[in-house]
């Protein structure tokens, strides 16, 4: 991947301040299918960091085991950008 396109997407997304701005520009950069995984990436790694089983994340989100795992293990051993975030919110 090209860290410059990615560094330049990050800081537009960062310089978004405007909830419903940020939906439509999400909208318009991501397919609805990439939409939703990615809002759903989202809510497996909240409700796992809430202490929430896997089983019980992945059939209220309608997700495989496999997806909810891989959320997991993204909390445990990826980068810390996850943590960063649900501690802010």
């Amino acid at each position: 991947m090209n860290d410059k396109y990615i560094r330049e997407l990050a800081e537009t997304i960062t310089s978004i301040k405007d909830v419903k701005l940020a939906m439509s520009f999400l909208s318009n950069i991501l397919t609805p299918a990439e939409l939703e995984e990615i809002s759903k990436r989202l809510q497996i790694v909240k409700l796992l960091n809430n202490g929430v089983p896997q089983r019980d994340v992945a059939k209220k989100l309608g997700v495989s085991m496999g997806t909810v795992s891989r959320g997991s293990r993204e909390l445990k051993y990826g980068e810390d950008g996850f943590r960063k975030i649900l501690k802010k919110n």
